[in-house]
């Protein structure tokens, strides 16, 4: 999809181009799905994301651990 803006006469200021381009861009919603697409992963398995959980919280245990011993 392209988007088009044209002067509306000879004189108009580049800003108020600029300006309405922008808001065609926002109106049309291609930044968001863009955004969507770039942010989009696929789905991790339940075994996946437990074994994850498990290794995050043995690591978040340790690092206290070194902060109580004055380590790190």
């Amino acid at each position: 999809m392209a988007i088009q803006v044209t002067r509306k006469d000879p004189k108009e200021a580049n800003e108020n181009i600029i300006r309405r381009f922008n808001r065609r861009v926002l109106q049309s919603g291609l930044v968001a799905d863009y955004k969507a697409t770039m942010r989009f992963s696929k789905p991790i398995s339940k075994r996946d994301r437990r074994s994850k959980a498990i290794i995050r919280d043995i690591r978040k245990a340790e690092k206290v651990e070194r902060i109580k011993l004055g380590l790190k």
